[in-house]
């Protein structure tokens, strides 16, 4: 393994900073939301920013994670942008107990609802129903952004989804408490008065399903918003809200000592001990990457940084190699880890296999050894760097397809939590056999070398570009080398824009870009919120042998 004196390890170290500064530079623009103006305006009237409300709410000195900071990223500019998708979303500590909050960010269009606020808002609730976490709202919304209003109001995913799941949370037991801490008005009024407890800020927080001008258009009366939806009213008057709290510090004071009284709950039992820390140094992990992404490495090396004392416990060392599996510890607790393999290695025939492609043993044995932690109890850790499944005729002959299909069904039906890490490439079925996206992961994140997609960029591009020829080439006409160089690039630009980590976490297809060293956290921190849901029984469903 490359050390920190070797001249390699160093370049991919340098690259990996750099990739790591390019993301904190961005996040550092995307967390002053709608500006520093916008910011002076919320203090201005005693409030504080959504950032400034959890800062306060968590327990001081506790680790968190932030989830969907660059959602909306690069979306909506002709309406101005919507940083972080208008709401912050960190799954954090208060007093002691694990929960998610949601908080509006008043500075981005006073909180209003972009489709991307929606559906950040509706995997906020995912995240909460898997887990069976406590969920705080922050509210400080304006409600619907009227001119995408038929983007996000009437669709199974769209806004009323959220007051629909508030109902079945609250039936299932887990807990969601709602702050009123500014605007909160027309069917945005439901989400904190379906929650189990609701509190409102006096002066700043309102809630009304029309405010005063529309009351006036439409009934012709005249009352001022305080009056007509203001703490003392809903306190004193109809009984909507539960505590009237004098600013937002007394207000997060209080939620605090609501979940200081919180009971236990039922746990999953995942294994845990004492934590212990990798014996390799886990800065070390930023120089193992390769510089260019076809470069092979040795996975193990980035997995021996990320699991306890470096103990790995293979599974089938020997048998399809270009998929690893293994037992290990995270901070204590037991995972299962499946990762691709990126050298190139030989097969029990003898034969070379590419590393990063997925071959029907591999599958194979990524299959059993996903049933056997099932069958254990053992959460499982996906950690990609997948080029696909291997093509042709060879493959085909031998039951890729079927292989393949194995590995996904166990996948699809597994029931211990999944968490997926995307370190480099995650291309096509590759995506799906390691836990992408669609097969419901409790958390996947990315790393900034991330890269998702059907196929890689430059294979993409040129058969984009094939097609395109042969589509000229039918209207009778003939493109010259320099022209075809400069549509090949102007594909392979708008190609890999699509593919970047930035554009899957701008559409919420990851949970949150990291930094590698934070990697660890991500992982106990997310199996210590799943220990919060009981495991269903595994049922393999329909595997061929």
């Amino acid at each position: 393994m490359a050390k920190k004196t070797d001249i390699e390890f160093n370049r991919n170290e340098d690259m990996m900073k750099q990739m790591i500064s390019r993301m904190e530079k961005k996040l550092e623009t995307i967390y002053m939301g709608g500006g520093k103006k916008r910011i002076e305006k919320e203090h201005s009237k005693g409030k504080l920013t959504a950032r400034e409300r959890i800062a306060k709410l968590v327990d001081p000195d506790s680790r968190t994670i932030e989830i969907g900071a660059l959602a909306g990223d690069g979306m909506y500019e002709e309406h101005g942008g919507c940083p972080a998708g208008g709401v912050v979303m960190v799954i954090g500590y208060v007093s002691g107990r694990q929960c998610l909050i949601v908080a509006n960010d008043a500075t981005v269009k006073a909180g209003a609802w972009f489709p991307i606020t929606a559906k950040k808002n509706l995997r906020a609730q995912e995240i909460a129903m898997e887990n069976r976490l406590p969920i705080i709202y922050l509210v400080d919304s304006a409600g619907v952004y009227l001119p995408m209003q038929d983007e996000i109001f009437a669709d199974k995913e769209h806004f009323g989804r959220i007051f629909r799941n508030n109902a079945v949370m609250s039936s299932k037991g887990i807990l969601q408490i709602a702050a009123i801490m500014g605007s909160c008005v027309a069917g945005g009024a439901y989400l904190p008065i379906m929650s189990d407890e609701a509190m409102i800020v006096d002066k700043t927080g309102t809630i009304f399903l029309a405010g005063s001008y529309l009351v006036k258009a439409a009934i012709g009366e005249d009352i001022d918003n305080e009056t007509l939806g203001g703490a003392t009213t809903h306190c004193e008057v109809s009984g909507v809200t539960d505590y009237k709290c004098e600013n937002d510090e007394d207000c997060l004071k209080r939620i605090r000592n609501i979940m200081d009284k919180v009971g236990d709950y039922e746990k999953a039992g995942f294994s845990k001990v004492e934590a212990k820390e990798p014996k390799l140094k886990m800065e070390e992990i930023l120089g193992i990457l390769p510089e260019t992404r076809e470069k092979p490495y040795d996975m193990k090396e980035i997995i021996k940084r990320l699991v306890d004392n470096s103990d790995f416990e293979e599974y089938k060392a020997g048998y399809g190699q270009t998929i690893l599996c293994g037992l290990a510890r995270v901070e204590g607790w037991a995972v299962g880890i499946v990762a691709n393999q990126r050298k190139i290695v030989k097969s029990k025939k003898g034969e070379m296999q590419f590393g990063g492609v997925i071959y029907s043993d591999s599958a194979d044995k990524a299959a059993r050894f996903i049933m056997n932690c099932n069958q254990k109890k053992i959460p499982l850790i996906f950690i990609h760097d997948v080029t696909g499944f291997m093509v042709g005729s060879r493959s085909e002959h031998g039951g890729i397809i079927k292989d393949g299909a194995k590995m996904v069904s166990a996948v699809s039906n597994s029931t211990v939590p999944k968490f997926t890490i995307v370190i480099g490439n995650s291309y096509g079925a590759g995506n799906y056999a390691m836990c992408g996206k669609a097969y419901d992961p409790r958390l996947m994140v990315a790393w900034p070398s991330a890269n998702i997609a059907v196929m890689g960029g430059s294979q993409a591009a040129k058969v984009l570009l094939q097609i395109q020829k042969s589509t000229l080439k039918s209207q009778g006409k003939e493109i010259s080398p320099e022209e075809e160089k400069e549509l090949l690039d102007k594909i392979t630009e708008r190609y890999e824009r699509t593919t970047s980590p930035y554009f899957a976490a701008s559409n919420l297809w990851v949970d949150a870009m990291i930094d590698p060293r934070d990697t660890r956290k991500v992982i106990s921190m997310g199996i210590e919120m799943a220990n919060h849901a009981p495991v269903e029984k595994f049922n393999v469903g329909v595997i061929q042998t």
